[in-house]
């Protein structure tokens, strides 16, 4: 089936969604603390999910263990790390989520690499050893590293959303928000200060970055990606996953004038060309069914 023109857009809409929500999130982070700004973010998805959804009782603890996976974890480091590295750097970096995830595809459940993908894994990580070596990431070696591992967690995650996938998305993202939110606000108080005053002086950059990633990103955009992928075969939609690096570039140039070195392009060159090689030949693999950023 050939995709529509309308189809098309939306797909590039969403894709720019989720690229800018590298840029938005830092202006976020500017205002509230990491694990605050995450918990908000899952505490207005869960709010604005959870009473039209229903979850089987078989599901909660499945969909509680990948809260803590997911939602604690992955996103209290993502977002502690994206406090010093820049968005455009975050947005490539954290695509070595889908040769790890590939990785732990053939581990698993024996899924086969052959030389194209493996390819493709040693493209993706000799990019990041690129980006990593650019001045001011190397001065946040530590914050690369969080963002990094972040991803990681994100391709053990999917394994354990796989388990999940008769569930339907906003169903799994509402839940997944409700049992993740007191996680991460709890996490907050224990290792960060000065919540209540962020949360009274926050303006639009904070309260903005909140309603994005609660709306925007997951909502409307989960909502229209899981659209697509009922529609059309998944190796038709997932190449445009692709774009997705390229317009949080975009986002930390235009919304936080960070700059592009030549170290930083040829970095983010070849980590996409290696993600490309992995998504074109096996792009099951790289199908998000929650949010990654």
């Amino acid at each position: 089936m050939n995709m529509s023109l309308r189809d098309i857009a939306l797909i590039i809409f969403v894709m720019a969604v989720w690229g800018a929500n590298f840029g938005v999130s830092k202006l976020g982070l500017q205002e509230l603390p990491p694990l605050l700004l995450v918990g908000l973010r899952f505490a207005l998805t869960a709010l604005f999910l959870v009473p039209f959804t229903r979850l089987p009782r078989d599901k909660m603890l499945p969909v509680l263990l990948l809260s803590t996976t997911l939602g604690l974890l992955h996103f209290a480091l993502m977002f502690t790390g994206l406090q010093k590295v820049d968005a455009s750097t975050a947005a490539i970096a954290v695509q070595i989520q889908v040769p790890f995830s590939a990785l732990l595809a053939a581990i698993f459940f024996k899924d086969k690499l052959g030389w194209r993908r493996a390819l493709g894994m040693a493209l993706a990580i000799a990019g990041v050893v690129l980006l990593a070596g650019e001045p001011q990431t190397s001065s946040n070696i530590l914050y690369l590293g969080m963002i990094l591992t972040a991803s990681m967690i994100w391709a053990v995650s999917a394994i354990q959303m796989k388990q999940l996938s008769d569930l339907d998305t906003l169903t799994l993202n509402g839940w997944m928000g409700l049992f993740a939110a007191p996680q991460l606000l709890v996490g907050s108080w224990l290792l960060e200060d000065g919540q209540a005053e962020a949360i009274a002086s926050a303006g639009w950059q904070g309260w903005g970055a909140v309603a994005f990633m609660a709306v925007a990103v997951t909502i409307i955009g989960y909502g229209i990606w899981m659209q697509m992928l009922r529609r059309y075969q998944v190796n038709q939609v997932m190449p445009f996953t692709l774009l997705a690096p390229m317009f949080g570039v975009l986002a930390g140039v235009v919304m936080l004038g960070e700059s592009l070195s030549l170290l930083k392009l040829a970095g983010g060159a070849l980590t996409i060309l290696g993600v490309a090689i992995i998504t074109v030949r096996r792009p099951q693999q790289a199908q998000p069914v929650a949010p990654r950023s």
